[in-house]
């Protein structure tokens, strides 16, 4: 709305109905939780349950309230929490997360707000309410954004957000947090204060290990999850545990596919293994950031040696059309095939898709290079990014050497 004269239309700065916003956000949620209705499971004929503490009594029991349940099998998925750290003065200055009760619940846009954490989470509310218009102040101790990604896709991350206004302070530990006139205080090393309107924790999530009688049925487990295997299994066979709660990539279609692994071993007695190769994943700052496989700070922790290749977006005509040329795409490979890719850019989350695929089956470059792509498309940067790969080894004196040679031999 702020940018239509962009597109030769009008240009407004709208007035935020942050109720309105939040309902439709509930609104959203409601609709897709329709999946975990009680109802749908009975209609299977799936015993449901409800209630608080269920807990295990015993290798092969578990209770919940005054009833105790046997079972030859059983899957743990208790999901995770927001982890929320133990600085001085945040719980008497209050918080929010981004649980439904918290963020979501919000009637009035906060005209200024702290933003502990520069994960995805945090990254994602900063930008989303820097966007609706709250004055947004990013804070993370570590030395940048995102610091197990690229320094550049770090570093270009930052700078989409700053110059959409967000504040970013990396480097800054918090130290206490305080209240003042009904004012949060946020206290960071180095002496600096940012005061604020509604402070939001968004440092991480931790599983929900605590209170499930772990112990008692012989599963192993770590404040960072439930120990399992690559066939789902804990430290007990017969008990399995599948999403947030295992601690391992904390994302809603990692639960998914694990849950796919726990249904093939469990019930069809099929030995399927967990493989995360592939697995791609998204940060929806706007533009978005996915990536799959491995990238380069990875790949070179590792030993292997890897070629890059960038392509960026102003390079796109779509992009162009659409007023979003910002960010770029990154290829990995290693002997030739790609190991992993990050794409910094508009709908980088759908555009994720081919090169997981990619990296899935070992495709070289010349096989992007070979697929049409509809023009004008955003995905055609895939293709780009693999031309401009090859394009030097097209060139080369070789080459030129063979393509003289075939000319002068064919007619």
């Amino acid at each position: 709305m702020r940018q239509g004269t962009r597109f030769g239309l009008p240009a407004f700065n709208p007035q935020i109905d942050m109720a309105k916003v939040n309902a439709r956000i509930r609104s959203v949620i409601k609709q897709i939780q329709v999946h975990d209705d009680p109802k749908r499971f009975r209609g299977y004929g799936v015993d449901v349950s409800l209630g608080e503490g269920a807990r295990f009594t015993g290798t092969r029991q578990i209770q919940i309230g005054g009833t105790v349940r046997s079972g030859r099998r059983f899957v743990i998925a208790a999901g995770s929490k927001p982890f929320v750290p133990d600085i001085p003065g945040l719980k008497e200055a209050g918080y929010v997360t981004n649980e439904d009760e918290d963020m979501y619940s919000l009637k009035k846009l906060p005209a200024t707000l702290v933003v502990l954490g520069a994960g995805p989470i945090g990254l994602e509310m900063a930008h989303a309410f820097q966007r609706l218009g709250s004055k947004v102040t990013l804070i993370e101790a570590q030395a940048r954004i995102l610091p197990n990604e690229d320094t550049d896709v770090s570093e270009a991350l930052t700078e989409i957000l700053r110059a959409d206004g967000v504040v970013v302070r990396t480097g800054a530990k918090v130290e206490r947090v305080s209240v003042d006139d009904g004012r949060e205080a946020v206290h960071c090393s180095g002496d600096v204060s940012i005061d604020c309107d509604t402070l939001l924790v968004a440092v991480g999530r931790r599983p929900k290990v605590d209170d499930l009688g772990l112990e008692q049925a012989g599963v192993d487990y770590t404040s960072k999850g439930i120990n399992i295997d690559k066939r789902m299994r804990t430290s007990n066979r017969r008990i399995y545990a599948c999403g947030d709660v295992t601690g391992v990539m904390l994302f809603t279609h990692v639960a998914e596919y694990q849950a796919g692994l726990v249904i093939a071993n469990t019930l069809f007695r099929f030995p399927k293994k967990a493989n995360y190769r592939a697995v791609p994943w998204v940060i929806f700052t706007d533009p978005e950031l996915a990536r799959v496989g491995k990238n380069e700070t990875q790949a070179n922790a590792e030993g292997l040696m890897v070629e890059t290749v960038r392509f960026e977006f102003k390079g796109i005509d779509r992009a162009k059309a659409e007023g979003a040329v910002r960010g770029f795409t990154k290829l990995i490979l290693h002997k030739g095939c790609i190991i992993g890719a990050s794409i910094l850019g508009p709908h980088a989350g759908e555009l994720i898709s081919e090169l997981a695929l990619s990296v899935a089956k070992g495709c070289k470059p010349g096989d992007l290079a070979g697929v049409v792509h509809a023009y004008p498309t955003l995905v055609e940067i895939s293709r780009r990014a693999a031309n401009t790969y090859l394009l030097p080894r097209l060139i080369s004196r070789t080459s030129k050497r063979l393509v003289g040679l075939i000319n002068q031999w064919i007619p």
